[in-house]
């Protein structure tokens, strides 16, 4: 039993609450409703339960968030911050945006913007109203400071900075989803960002052109884009875009024992390495601390934990960044194939990403999207006809002779009656026509050599 299990009791919908810690506050921020599909599922599932942080405050060894947070020892983060925690590092976080508030974040956002059309400039203020929170919960994974030294939330690179790119769902958003992630992800790129952080999916796995480009930037400025693979409870039952873009670290998730998900991931072969995505914790955009599950968490603990090869290891380009995160994940409980539709290439661990002796590498491992350009847009490269207009006829070709056929060189029974046949009778015809040009010939000699009378 992990230590949050060991603190807390009661079971909601995809979440447990805080309920042994302190008096639990009236639920908040729901997330998506059953069966929501498309652009507008932020990947949380189940009712979160807020606490007020301050509660959390005891006079007892541990503090009782930082034992919550079991992935900090079980996956080998607090061992990789004997390294590093990140330093340098920038973090974006395309989501629902940052919230101002929570002393979590205090020194930790260090630029944002709104690409909804209907946030703040800053991308501070949380758009949406159902899950206008997901923004935080996310970022305090990543990189929250906590509350103290040892009190309060802290994130996998609690020492990372963090971009706040507010993005709208739905009804919530006055730009069409497609633009608003191509405008998120070149704005990132354009503010230094070391590392993307997608917690979102459409439930399809094809994506809009003008994501090819987005994309595409990232990769070509070095920028390493970590995607869930979406949650089967929230109604995606298989990996959507962005997860199936080649080149993006797509993140299963797993409960805490290791094992894969049932509701809170999906699974598929785009799938690169898995993290917890059940009983974890998240800092909502008024300060409070709510349990919540969904690959969408599971994503920014790698996030962070590119954030600490990337600090660890600056000489190293994006893609090897992934090579060593990937490689150095071990395997899950009964996995028997890397890459696995259900694991990718195993469970990730933080200290051996940061540390191990992995060899470098040429080229993503998980996929050229340039590559898949080439290939699978060449089709529609040619513009289709303009509507209404009509078809050019084209008129019939000539017939032409068939092309002879070559005879073999060994006789056939083809060749004996089409071919050999045919030369045969035509050399005795002849033959007899040299005959009777030879006779004659030897006749009139004959009759030249007679004497005349």
């Amino acid at each position: 039993m992990t230590p949050f299990a060991r603190i807390a009791a009661g079971a909601l919908t995809g979440v447990l609450a805080l309920g042994a810690l302190a008096p639990q506050a009236p639920a908040t921020d729901a997330g998506p409703p059953p069966g929501r599909e498309g652009p507008a599922a932020a990947s949380a599932t189940g009712t979160p339960a807020a606490v007020d942080p301050a509660l959390l405050a005891t006079n007892d060894v541990v503090d009782p968030a930082r034992a919550a947070q079991y992935w900090i020892g079980e996956y080998g983060i607090d061992s990789a911050w004997r390294t590093t925690r990140g330093e340098g590092v920038r973090i974006a976080i395309i989501d629902t945006g940052i919230g101002k508030g929570p002393q979590e974040f205090a020194g930790a956002v260090v630029g944002g913007t709104d690409v909804s059309g209907t946030g703040s400039a800053d991308g501070r203020t949380p758009v949406g109203a159902v899950d206008a929170n997901h923004g935080s919960w996310v970022a305090s994974l990543a990189a929250s400071r906590g509350t103290g030294p040892d009190t309060g939330m802290i994130g996998v690179a609690p020492a990372a900075e963090l971009l706040s790119v507010s993005v709208g769902f739905g009804a919530s958003a006055a730009v069409a989803f497609t633009e608003q992630i191509a405008a998120a992800m070149r704005w990132a790129v354009d503010n230094g960002a070391d590392v993307i952080n997608l917690s979102l999916t459409t439930n399809e796995p094809d994506w809009d052109p003008s994501w090819d480009d987005a994309f595409l930037y990232a990769f070509d400025h070095d920028v390493v884009v970590v995607v869930a693979a979406g949650n089967r409870g929230s109604g995606t039952t298989r990996v959507g875009a962005p997860a199936t873009i080649p080149g993006v670290l797509t993140v299963g998730g797993v409960d805490p024992s290791g094992r894969a998900s049932v509701d809170a991931s999906t699974q598929g072969i785009t799938i690169g390495v898995s993290a917890p995505s059940e009983e974890l914790l998240g800092v909502s955009a008024d300060g409070r601390l709510v349990r919540w599950s969904g690959t969408s968490g599971a994503a920014p603990i790698v996030a962070g934990i590119a954030a600490l090869v990337r600090a660890a290891h600056p000489e190293l380009d994006a893609a090897n960044v992934i090579n060593r995160i990937i490689r150095t994940a071990r395997p899950a409980a009964g996995q028997t194939a890397a890459p696995d539709p259900l694991y990718g290439y195993g469970l990730v661990d933080a200290a051996a990403a940061v540390t191990a002796n992995v060899p470098t590498v040429t080229e993503n491992p998980m996929g050229s999207l340039a590559d898949w350009i080439r290939l699978f847009r060449r089709a529609q490269a040619s513009p289709p006809p303009a509507p209404g207009e009509e078809p050019v006829e084209v008129p019939p070709l000539p017939q032409i002779d068939p092309p002879a056929q070559a005879v073999p060189l060994v006789p056939t029974s083809e060749t004996l009656l089409y071919g050999t046949l045919p030369l045969t009778a035509l050399t005795a015809a002849g033959i007899l026509i040299a005959l009777g040009v030879t006779a004659a010939v030897r006749r009139i000699r004959s009759a030249s050599r007679t004497p005349r009378r």
